[in-house]
């Protein structure tokens, strides 16, 4: 059956491959989509509040080949907010010493 088929075989080789790497993957791929969004607002926190420098800058500084479907600057409470691949994430500066800090999914900070 391999004589007569060679391509088709091969093929179905490199599907059961992928599969059974993906399988053994299966965690980091499933932790890939939260990592998106938390990098993106995170990192935006950081280079908004802690470096002090223009949204516009901060904006190309976190850009990725992924984008982010949204990306909320609340510049009154110190909070950014990125959504990406489905998921959402929010990051809040807690002062000059502690910087930004990711927030838990779901957490909303108390209003100050």
């Amino acid at each position: 059956m391999i004589r007569r088929r060679p391509l088709r075989m091969l093929l179905l080789a490199i599907v059961l491959l992928l599969v059974g790497l993906g399988w053994h993957n299966r965690a980091h791929l499933q932790a890939f989509p939260d990592i998106i969004g938390a990098y993106t607002a995170k990192e935006y926190c950081s280079c908004r509040y802690v470096m002090n420098h223009p949204a516009p800058y901060c904006e190309g500084y976190v850009s990725q080949y992924v984008p982010v479907s949204q990306l909320l600057d609340d510049q009154s409470r110190k909070r950014v907010t990125a959504s990406g691949l489905g998921r959402t994430h929010s990051a809040i500066w807690l002062g000059p010493r502690q910087g930004c800090q990711l927030l838990p999914a779901g957490l909303i900070p108390p209003q100050p």
